[in-house]
């Protein structure tokens, strides 16, 4: 009996070992200067999940980052910039689909760089579009930056000890905090954002050479093994690990 009773706990065990979930969704952007991996945060579920559905159905496949500024931010999402009938001459940046996001801005979730935000237009409710997004370059300010800022764009709110650390060690855009919502943040390819950062944009600030992006969400195990990573652990890609994968889903639902 005791020896049942071992083997039981220890099949419980084994099973718990390898029926991980992970914490986040992941997406990674494929585009024409490398791969960006971005993190969805939870805090964010209406954003997150939205994000998620239009990724799982291939919304972003083919769209462009039709508006890019150097040192302050890369935008896309624009399903119209995908259409065969879409020319270096047409504007973009009006389309996508028939709803809003409600805003989700919090206050911890700020516009560092790498930041993933939502864009929108200038609705009082500061709700997001469906389908664009942005992604934070920004620049590093110094201590008396941010104090101008306080004065001059920030209608005299004060930074707090986060943002200003976020904000002079690693940079962003510090002005559009309480404006839009963050719903996620890049952890690897920031080099990437950089280089299409530079690249010659016409007076609209759309590129001259398309930039386009295909993403798609992370499977169960490449997220778990990405989490893995980042906490300085190897991944797990052992023959039970196989295995037990082989029952499961590649795909993951989180609350």
């Amino acid at each position: 009996m005791k020896r049942i009773l071992a083997t039981l706990i220890f099949g419980v065990l084994f099973l718990c070992s390898y029926a991980q979930k992970p914490q986040h969704y992941y997406v990674e952007i494929k585009t024409n200067k490398g791969v960006i991996t971005a993190k969805l945060y939870n805090e964010t579920p209406k954003h997150r999940d939205n994000f998620k559905k239009l990724v799982s159905e291939y919304y972003y496949d083919g769209i462009l980052f039709h508006r890019v500024i150097n040192n302050f931010v890369i935008q896309g999402g624009d399903p119209e910039s995908k259409k065969p009938t879409t020319t270096s001459l047409t504007v973009l940046g009006s389309g996508g689909p028939d709803y809003r996001i409600p805003a989700e801005i919090q206050e911890g979730l700020i516009h560092k760089k790498g930041a993933l935000g939502a864009a929108r237009d200038n609705n009082p409710a500061k709700a997001s579009s469906g389908s664009q997004f942005y992604i934070v370059q920004g620049r590093k300010f110094t201590e008396a930056g941010l104090d101008s800022l306080e004065t001059f764009r920030m209608g005299g709110k004060k930074f707090s000890s986060q943002q200003r650390e976020a904000y002079t060690k690693v940079g962003g855009t510090p002005h559009l905090d309480g404006n839009y919502t963050v719903f996620g943040e890049v952890i690897l390819g920031l080099d990437v954002v950089d280089s299409i950062a530079v690249v010659r944009t016409d007076k609209n600030d759309r590129p001259i050479t398309n930039e386009p992006m295909f993403i798609r969400l992370l499977t169960r195990r490449e997220a778990i093994n990405l989490e893995r990573q980042m906490a300085g652990l190897p991944p797990k890609n052992d023959f039970f690990t196989r295995l037990f994968d082989s029952f499961k889903s590649k795909d993951y639902k989180l609350p």
